[in-house]
């Protein structure tokens, strides 16, 4: 671009000038300077036009030798140049003080950011012997020189990345500033050594993270001097102390410095200005309230007597990290966040980038709470400045390392909006600018030229949607609450500790548990330091549970087997409450303990509450084809299945051990699970026998859920009992149609019932016409004929509960419409039917008890039992399922709600059936997830009880209920059982139609 050409408005506004012929104008007032080279430096600033009209101001304040050095100097366009125009650029505030003392422009020009002895001597040089209102000046001359040195290198630079040297040299700055006004104070009385005084900075101040405009956070101690008593040495320290707060308070010819607040003392602005240290320890051991510990995280002896600052220190400092121990400390700390935000007034919320949701505020309480939690044992998180606690906490495993450069970088970006907010006019705001012209500025500054203003916000907004989600995370764990409660010998977890603790919570084997404890936190990795973490707490969820040692030892193994997966130990520190989760399962069920053990990554379940819903019967068809697709392998196609139906397992008895689940929508899940199972099995089947044969095969097969699986009230343990049915194609030979369906039946039972890694699925099809004796699998026809024929009345009682669960659809619909008829018989079966049912029952009660079982005791058979319970409704449904539809159900609990809406049973019978077997359901599904088997009784003894009360989720120790809440809820159904089912008459209901 020519010289000329570089001035046309055109050319001024596509460099980012927005005012063009007015700063061309001021441009040309400057005969020493020339205005065409000034337009590439200018373009870099904030805020071309303010550059150039401070430039014009500066020329015309300089004398003429410096005219024509600062001309030179911004013809060479170099780095003293550019410190030089961004300052210019960026803050109108700053330029006014420039343009005051214009003589300083070299030091902008030349500046560096000294270290807090070099700031201290710069400013205490300045103001030196001097008195009175001359000193007081003296001191804001000395305190602006050095803020345009640190304003000009910060606003020249990257101030994301200077973001830390910048704070630090700020508060080091102010802290230079207080040092000098107590200096200056301390002159004017003559009494000023009758008492030791230090000045504690808190807030940012004393963590080192200054804002450019910031009341200064403070604590006065004081101490009496030799000779002195303390009430004179407290009066003394008082007057210093005030006279500090006024010199670097209040405004004079060359202004002020920052308001000076002492508000975060004891009893705040009610209690007295200075205390000795002793006076600050009683406070703070019978009265401080937790914000207040959270405050002297960042105390720091800044100005005065730093010996007594430090004694200070060795006072306050171990109360600090005892703070956690307090009650509800955490959820103070949570409430004191949230009130925070509440005061924020309505007008501003939307933009404060400081006390707002995702704004500073938000990391500041996240890391200051794991601070303190934390910290009382682990001493290298003891730290003032955020941005090293964020460092230390993630070293120290206690966040990640990607949350933690996404906060160090969010911390940075948004303290950084701030300055360059504040530096602009001098003033103290935490708010986004609504001018786009002010935005646009700020945007510039921090590096954008391209429509800046809405660059800028789009950058605010996506770092505060960030923070706001990282800090729910991070601040709200459950794990947390479970640490501040531990003692610190439990949460150090040291060898004895350890130990003791175990022995103390009820280990059986406390040496066993210390090798487990020793191979998850030994050594010096970052997944030992997590497991440092955790143990404390987790060891303390397990003792809650009837089973801890199995819970420590499966902790151990799943966490072995995922030791490389990033995401485990970071789910269980960080989601919710997914490490309490997996504690109390593991601790409670040797039926999930084992399946983790196969299927470790399952574990990652308990990390999203939404994954413990259970999915839909299509949904894991569909899970279960993806997973045998992935397999040319027919049989390791059924291992593929196998392992998803093992981790929908695991995920029902996680949902269920949580109490998620009721005792329906556990049997629902369990039967959709099977019958999906069994869908996905034969549709292999089907390919396995059509690829061998080379053809399709002739004849379409269905799968009939019977029992449980037909009622769709199947257990943990529950075995698939169904029936097999086939149907050939028209013109298909008979015979090589019942060879294929054989096969592929064969197919599904082989690779279902065989063991392997996953849990086997039993198919029982003992309920088929003629039992063991007949065929396996029959053709529709010949069930027909069968039923027609053959059939006995056990079989019609059977067929209830019948309901197509897998193959084809059209096959099972019109095997339902020839048993219909058989199973809801017109007018009901008869009384010799009745009898027979009767008579069966009887038998089947005296005979199938296993030897020496109690009928007070076995769930399944029993008295008051589940089989009572369904008996009594199956014959009812054979009695009156012709005349009312609702009844054809092949449940048990919605037929029976049927039978007393329409009064065939009454409503306290049903209650008591339905009490009885709903509690015997639980509990045969509760002693499978406690002992990781089958078993159909009540326990007998005290350890299986409460492990299964603690399963169903009764109290802790609440086994010796289990018994006797059975017994009693089975006696009474059985009393149903024997009026209804066995005669006695006086339970049933009106019968609705007493011609019939």
């Amino acid at each position: 671009m020519s010289a000329e050409s570089a001035l046309t408005d055109g050319a001024l506004t596509r460099v980012g000038f927005l005012e063009p012929s007015r700063s061309k104008g001021l441009l040309e007032q400057v005969p020493d300077w020339s205005p065409e080279a000034l337009v590439g430096p200018l373009s870099k600033v904030a805020d071309p036009d303010g550059a150039a009209l401070g430039l014009v101001r500066l020329y015309e304040a300089l004398d003429a030798g410096d005219r024509r050095e600062v001309g030179e100097l911004l013809a060479q366009d170099g780095d003293r140049a550019d410190r030089l125009l961004h300052l210019l650029g960026a803050s109108s505030a700053l330029t006014d003080w420039l343009v005051r003392r214009p003589e300083q422009w070299r030091e902008v020009a030349d500046a560096t950011i000294g270290d807090e002895a070099t700031l201290r001597e710069a400013v205490s040089n300045e103001v030196r012997d001097s008195t009175g209102p001359e000193a007081v000046d003296l001191l804001r001359i000395a305190y602006k020189r050095q803020l345009l040195k640190i304003a000009a290198v910060d606003l020249c630079g990257n101030s994301v990345e200077l973001l830390p040297q910048v704070s630090q040299a700020l508060a080091d700055l102010a802290g230079a500033a207080l040092q000098t006004a107590l200096d200056i104070a301390s002159r004017e009385h003559d009494d000023s050594d009758r008492c030791r005084l230090t000045v504690i900075a808190m807030g940012k101040c004393g963590a080192r993270e200054l804002n450019y405009i910031s009341d200064v956070d403070v604590v006065f101690v004081a101490e009496p001097a030799d000779g002195a008593d303390e009430d004179e040495a407290l009066s003394v320290a008082t007057k210093l102390a005030i006279d500090l707060m006024r010199i670097c308070s209040t405004s004079t010819g060359e202004g002020s410095l920052w308001e000076v607040d002492a508000a975060l003392r004891p009893e705040g602005k009610q209690g007295p200005l200075v205390r000795t240290v002793a006076s600050h320890r009683r406070y703070y051991e019978r009265w401080a309230k937790t914000w207040e510990f959270q405050a002297l995280l960042k105390a720091r002896p800044v100005a005065g007597d730093m010996e007594l600052g430090a004694e200070y220190l060795d006072a306050i400092q171990p109360m600090i990290w005892q703070a956690a121990h307090r009650e509800n400390f955490v959820e103070d700390v949570q409430a004191m966040r949230r009130r925070v935000e509440q005061h924020v007034p309505a007008g501003e919320a939307a933009r404060q980038i400081k006390l707002g949701p995702g704004g500073l505020r938000d990391i500041e309480f996240s890391m200051q709470l794991l601070q303190l939690v934390h910290g009382r044992t682990d001493e290298r998180l003891r730290l003032r400045s955020t941005l090293a606690a964020i460092d230390a906490l993630a070293n120290r495993g206690y966040i990640g390392r990607t949350d933690a450069a996404k906060l160090d970088q969010a911390y940075r970006t948004l303290r950084a909006m701030e300055h360059r907010i504040q530096v602009s006019k001098m003033r103290r705001t935490h708010l986004m600018p609504t001018s786009e012209t002010d935005r646009r500025r700020i945007g510039r500054g921090l590096g954008f030229r391209s429509d800046a203003e809405t660059e800028i916000e789009s950058l605010w907004r996506k770092q505060s949607r960030e923070v706001r989600h990282l800090h729910e995370s991070i601040f709200y764990r459950p794990l947390l609450s479970a640490v501040a409660r531990l003692s610190d010998d439990d949460a150090r977890l040291s060898p004895q500790s350890a130990a003791d603790r175990l022995n103390a919570l009820g280990y059986r084997d406390a040496k066993g548990a210390m090798r487990h404890l020793e191979a998850l936190t030994g050594g010096v990795t970052r997944r030992a330091a997590i497991q440092r973490t955790l143990m404390p707490v987790m060891l303390q969820w397990f003792a809650e549970e009837p089973d801890p040692d199995l819970g420590l030892l499966t902790f151990r193994k799943i966490s072995e087997a995922l030791g490389t997966s990033p995401w485990y130990l970071r789910m269980l520190r960080d989601e919710g409450s997914a490490a309490e989760t997996l504690a109390r399962v593991l601790a409670t069920s040797r039926f999930v303990s084992g399946l983790l053990e196969r299927a470790p990554s399952a574990a990652a379940l308990v990390g999203d509450k939404d994954a413990l819903v259970p999915l839909s019967r299509e949904a894991i068809i569909t899970a279960m084809k993806a997973a045998a697709s992935r397999q040319e392998d027919d049989e390791k196609a059924v291992v593929g299945l196998r392992s998803t139906r093992r981790t929908e397992l695991i995920r029902i008895a996680i949902a269920d051990l949580s109490g998620d689940l009721d005792t329906d929508a556990v049997e629902t899940a369990l039967s959709e699970l099977t019958a999906a199972t069994l869908h996905v099995t034969l549709g292999i089947a089907i390919r396995a026998v059509e690829r061998e044969a080379g053809e399709r095969l002739s004849t379409r097969v269905a799968i009939i859920g019977m029992g449980r699986l037909g009622g769709r009230e199947c257990g943990y343990a529950s075995d698939a009992d169904v029936l097999f049915v086939h149907d050939p194609a028209e013109g298909a030979d008979p015979k090589t149609a019942e060879k294929q369906a054989e096969t592929v039946v064969g197919f599904v039972r082989k690779h279902l019932s065989s063991a392997g890694p996953d849990p086997a699925l039993g198919i029982d099809a003992d309920l088929r016409p003629e039992g063991k004796a007949g065929p396996l699998v029959r053709t529709l026809e010949s069930y027909a004929a069968y039923y027609e024929r053959w059939s006995e009345g056990w079989e019609a009682q059977a067929l209830l509960r019948a309901s197509p669960v897998a193959g084809d659809p059209e096959v099972g619909r019109r095997f339902i419409e020839i048993i219909d008829p058989l199973r809801y018989p017109e007018g009901g079966i008869d009384d010799k039917a009745v009898r027979q049912i009767r008579t069966l029952k009887a038998r089947m009660e005296a005979e199938r008890i296993p030897r020496g079982g109690d009928l007070k005791r076995h769930f399944k058979l029993g008295h008051g039992g589940l089989s009572d319970v369904e008996w009594t409704v199956q014959m009812l449904q054979l009695q009156h399922a012709a005349a009312y539809p609702d009844l054809r159900h092949p449940g048990t609990m919605t037929p029976l709600k049927a039978l007393a809406e329409h009064g065939l049973i009454d409503d306290e019978a049903a209650s008591m059936l339905r009490q009885s077997w709903t509690l015997a359901s639980r509990l045969r599904n509760a002693s499978v997830l406690w002992r990781g088997r089958a078993f159909d009784g009540l326990p007998s003894n005290m350890t299986d009880a409460n492990g299964i009360a603690r399963v169903m989720g009764w109290p802790v120790g609440s086994g010796n209920q289990l018994s006797e809440r059975y017994r009693r809820a089975a006696r009474k159904a059985r009393g149903v059982v024997e009026e209804v089912f066995y005669g006695e008459k006086k339970r049933l209901g009106r019968d609705p139609n007493p011609s019939r």
